[in-house]
């Protein structure tokens, strides 16, 4: 089987609007979650968000096509721009071997919240003609396709919190299936408007501490009350292992595992099952190796956070097997279906650096999250395979593992 590695990295989320600066400050511990300045949150049960700051859309795309496109493609090309200048290619790469697998959870939904909002209260003929083509998922992935050149295979997963893992995999299996010799992998979410806010809050889904939005997002802690939203996206270069070593490429490290299941329980809670065989799948793909830390899905959610903790210890056999694990939602918030991305450039982040990102505002123990969170700042720690957790609404779920070399 085809080897895949990793070349090029790019992020931008609430604490950083690029890999190195927003890295650096999640293993700081620095909060983003602040009270909503993307729209007037006054009548909302829930007033806070992870929201990305100084980004200036013009800075990716010229003035005249801002409009052309929804905030979470502007994001995924910020993303993107930073791992393909990060993996520096060569200018005579096949761009017909080279594709592009993206994923979004919910899409534009700024977009399609705007111009419903035109429809009744203006009419039809106001709609704008660029609403359909800046809101699709799969748009993210042709605005990159058509600003890198990449004529490869162009894929969308649409999988809620697990989309951002999913693209990786989906990529990978393209260059192992011979699809492809390089994939850009870009996910990214904007979901931050008044019908997302709101319709997460009518769920009882969020955490309500408007009051103290640094302290709201808690994983793993036994006040935990509800995740919080976040927005941002992610970027990465896959290409296979020979092809990186014969042009001399910085390898971040090595995927050699990934899993995938369905739930089939419940459209909103999650399970204990189906994130177990994700992960039992991809650590079996794996080799069934060492792990060195995993990087919990971890929403600060009263159910994921406990069903979470007991897979992984059903995954290796019990509580004293079990690595160092960290959710860096506590900074960020949830990004939703651009999470299991910037999770898993910070998991390659991690390894590079030999640290394990904290989680924070994990303050008072809950008998039913009893492991090891890196909850007193982040940690030096020697990382070879490190393990990358994610789960959506519907019941899918996402596995990563990576491996340093």
């Amino acid at each position: 089987m085809k080897r895949v590695v990793v070349t090029g990295l790019g992020m931008i989320n609430a604490v950083g609007n690029d890999k190195e600066s927003s890295f650096k400050a999640i293993c700081d511990g620095v909060c983003g979650i602040e009270t909503i300045t993307l729209f007037d949150p006054e009548n909302y049960s829930v007033k806070i968000a992870g929201q990305v700051k100084d980004f200036d859309p013009v800075t990716v795309m010229a003035p005249k096509e801002v409009k052309k496109a929804d905030r979470f493609i502007h994001l995924g090309l910020k993303a993107a721009q930073e791992a393909m200048a990060d993996a520096n290619l060569a200018q005579d790469t096949d761009m017909e071997r080279f594709g592009i697998s993206a994923g979004s959870g919910i899409g534009g939904l700024p977009s399609i919240e705007k111009n419903s909002i035109i429809l009744e209260n203006r009419g039809p003929r106001r709609i704008s003609p660029f609403f359909i083509p800046g809101a699709l998922v799969n748009m993210l992935g042709g605005f990159v396709s058509i600003e890198h050149g990449t004529k490869g295979p162009n894929l969308s997963s649409v999988t809620a919190c697990a989309a951002g893992t999913h693209a990786i995999s989906e990529a990978m299996k393209t260059i192992i299936c011979g699809g492809a010799d390089k994939m850009l992998v870009v996910s990214a979410e904007c979901a931050i408007t008044g019908v997302g806010v709101g319709g997460f809050a009518a769920m009882k889904a969020l955490s309500t501490n408007n009051e103290n939005p640094k302290k709201a997002s808690r994983p793993f802690d036994a006040n935990r009350d509800g995740f919080v939203m976040g927005e941002g996206a992610a970027a990465l270069v896959l290409e296979t292992y020979e092809d990186a070593v014969a042009r001399g490429a910085n390898i971040y490290g090595e995927i050699i595992g990934f899993g995938e299941s369905g739930d089939a329980n419940h459209i909103t809670t999650p399970s204990l099952d189906g994130p177990a065989r994700a992960m039992k799948a991809a650590y079996k793909m794996a080799g069934e190796p060492k792990l060195d830390y995993v990087n919990a899905h971890g929403t600060s959610t009263p159910i994921n956070d406990k069903n979470e903790t007991a897979a992984v210890k059903e995954l290796l056999g019990g509580k004293e097997n079990c690595p160092p694990m960290s959710s860096i939602k506590g900074q960020i918030g949830h990004c939703l279906g651009a999470a299991g991305g910037i999770e898993a450039v910070t998991c390659l982040l991690a390894m590079r650096d030999s640290i394990l990102p904290p989680t924070i505002n994990n303050e008072t123990p809950d008998e039913n999250c009893d492991l090891d969170y890196v909850t007193s700042g982040s940690r030096a720690a020697k990382l070879n395979i490190v393990m990358s957790n994610s789960f959506g609404f519907g019941g899918t779920n996402g596995v990563l593992i990576f491996k340093k070399i």
